[in-house]
């Protein structure tokens, strides 16, 4: 089965990934964490003295995406139904209140963590102030305090990270730097000259192409060190009260999970008793539901057009099988191996279909990476064909152009399983599906956004068809 990262999509179309993703780090940091007081810290869409002093600043950065945006009024109403602040201040950064609230709770003789992956944190780093960056990828959590700031970046104090950045830039905020000045040579300059003020009174000492750059951009070199200092003044209060973890709103967190269909994730956090499906509307007993869990009263409609590619989920129980599952040795089938002249007569008869099942075999897992190797056709019950492609890519070019004509044709609905995989690998070799798709993965997500979706999983639960396994095609992994 191919795999791909792919959106949580509701039943009503929504993609909930930012807000699962919010959620799930919101409860791993206070489970695992137990912090006493918290807080999320929001940016404003107002502009900062940063925007006025350069107007470039964060001007590369790419807009965000409709999804996150359409999600930060739900991931605020999660966060007040924890009963946690949501912080914002028009004029500043979140950046800025997260440094001013996290040295002001120091002061207090609070021990902070400032959650957060961006590295102009580590100038706030000190003594009961610490740089925590939540697991990601597999990797653990990471902690910096004084000791791994300064050794990150090769300087005697974190004050200096501000410095570092002035010189070398960072392309993700727009901050310029000093051009051709990287992370190494700035790290050189500042453990001669300790900051850049002081490295801009000796600029004539600096020797060779370093010492031109310095003295050719010397009101960037400042510019760039404001813009990458983090306020620490802004008017904003420390209440130990309004900060201290409390009691969840169990009634606020229920509907708020039930209209995202948060189904595992909401027993993980309301308990076993959570039921995301008690709030919709339920089939009649034993009665037909359609691909989004409604109720059928009569012949279905057209299926709806899907595109998008859906990761396997984990599951926390196994679903009970079938007991009359079949399997090849049971189904009456015809499979056919497709070659020279016998592949000009199957397109001939793929034409003619509107509705064809297809999949693509590769190399590999990644489209980006992979190589195609075959590609198998299907729109009758019990009859596949199978196209073997050879290891050469003129050869498989040479074969694909025989199949545009039916890849081209607009009024065929292709329907695959993750199907968003095999138009990936065709558009590497120059090809596109130009009619509708169909995708059996999304269509399951949608009914039941937990659970396993492999192909495998799917077969038996819907056709009580047990498919031949890999390692019975092509053996075991060794």
């Amino acid at each position: 089965m191919h795999w791909c990262a792919a959106p949580r999509i509701t039943s009503k179309g929504r993609n909930t990934n930012a807000q699962f993703g919010f959620t799930n780090t919101l409860i791993d940091l206070i489970n695992k964490e137990k912090p006493t007081h918290l807080a999320v810290v929001f940016d404003t869409s107002a502009p900062t003295e940063r925007h006025t002093d350069f107007t470039a600043y964060k001007a590369n950065r790419q807009d965000a995406p409709e999804d996150i945006i359409s999600a930060i009024p739900d991931i605020k109403n999660i966060i007040r139904a924890f009963n946690l602040p949501c912080m914002e201040k028009d004029g500043f950064e979140a950046d800025d209140l997260i440094g001013t609230l996290a040295i002001e709770a120091a002061e207090l003789g609070y021990t902070v963590y400032m959650v957060t992956p961006d590295k102009d944190f580590g100038q706030i780093v000190r003594e009961n102030i610490y740089m925590y960056k939540p697991p990601f990828m597999g990797n653990k959590e990471e902690i910096l305090g004084p000791a791994e700031v300064c050794a990150k970046w090769s300087i005697k104090r974190v004050d200096q990270v501000i410095d570092i950045l002035g010189l070398m830039g960072d392309a993700v905020d727009n901050i310029p730097g000093i051009p051709g000045i990287g992370e190494k040579t700035a790290a050189k300059l500042l453990a001669e000259y300790d900051n850049i003020e002081n490295m801009l009174e000796h600029a004539d000492e600096i020797k060779g192409s370093v010492g031109e750059k310095v003295r050719n951009n010397r009101e960037l070199a400042i510019m760039s060190k404001k813009l990458a200092t983090i306020i620490t003044n802004v008017p904003v209060a420390f209440h130990a009260e309004d900060f201290r973890v409390k009691e969840r709103n169990i009634e606020v967190l229920t509907e708020l999970f039930t209209e995202l269909e948060f189904k595992a994730l909401g027993k993980r956090v309301l308990g076993d008793s959570y039921n995301v499906f008690d709030n919709k509307q339920q089939a009649p007993a034993n009665g037909p539901v359609d691909l989004f869990g409604n109720p059928i009263h009569q012949k279905a409609t057209t299926s709806p057009m899907v595109t998008a590619a859906l990761a396997e989920d984990k599951v926390e129980e196994e679903e009970p099988l079938p007991l009359n599952v079949n399997n090849i040795d049971n189904t009456p089938h015809s499979y056919h191996l497709t070659t020279g002249n016998a592949i000009d007569e199957l397109i001939v008869l793929l034409q003619q279909q509107t509705e064809i099942a297809f999949d693509t075999e590769t190399t590999g897992t990644d489209a980006n990476l992979a190589d195609i190797v075959g590609m198998s056709f299907s729109w009758e019950k019990g009859t596949g064909y199978y196209i073997p492609l050879p290891a050469d890519k003129d050869g498989v070019l040479e074969i694909l152009n025989r199949f545009k004509p039916l890849f081209d044709k607009e009024e065929i609905l292709w329907v695959g399983q993750n199907i968003k995989y095999d138009m990936l690998m065709l558009k590497w070799y120059g090809f596109a599906l130009k009619g509708k798709v169909y995708d059996t993965m999304l269509a399951n997500y949608v009914i039941e956004p937990e659970g396993k979706r492999s192909m495998d999983v799917l077969s038996v639960k819907y056709l009580s068809y047990q498919p031949v396994s890999i390692e019975t095609l092509i053996g075991k992994k060794r």
